[in-house]
């Protein structure tokens, strides 16, 4: 029963970490960022299992926070003024060809990273962009004008 509230709090952790580092940082990672997240696994791993090698308490560990998981995506699509705070919203960065500065402070963009990902896209400069939205996966969608 420990490792399952273990389990609880380590995934409640983990739920709001994600959503304070933002969205764009999460999509975009670094070979530094992949190791930091191999690294962090195996000390979250230590912090839910401690000295328990067990099939038995993986087994509960990765049941647990499966079925938080499960319980989280039900609670979005049960209660949608829940969704925003569970997922976030999109968000709208560029509206006419014009950089929507605070947004891009917000969410912690530059104008370069927004260049290169519009140039990803086929599109050769910003005043091409009727709507760029920052989606709550990370992705920035681009419409034309």
């Amino acid at each position: 029963m420990e490792m399952v509230l273990r389990a609880i709090a380590v995934f409640l952790f983990l739920l709001v970490l994600t959503r304070v580092i933002g969205r764009r940082e999460l999509s975009s990672l670094e070979p530094f960022d992949l190791i930091l997240l191999i690294v962090l696994g195996d000390v979250v791993q230590q912090g839910l299992t401690q000295d328990d090698y067990s099939l038995t308490g993986a087994f509960l560990v990765i049941g647990t926070f499966a079925i938080l998981q499960v319980f989280v995506s039900w609670i979005g699509y049960r209660f949608p003024f829940a969704r925003p705070v569970l997922e976030g919203e999109p968000i709208i960065i560029i509206q006419d060809g014009e950089l929507i500065e605070r947004n891009l402070k917000r969410e912690r963009l530059t104008r370069q990273e927004i260049a290169e990902e519009a140039r990803s896209q086929q599109i050769a400069h910003i005043s091409e962009v009727r709507w760029g939205v920052l989606e709550t996966n990370g992705k920035i969608s681009f419409i034309k004008s």
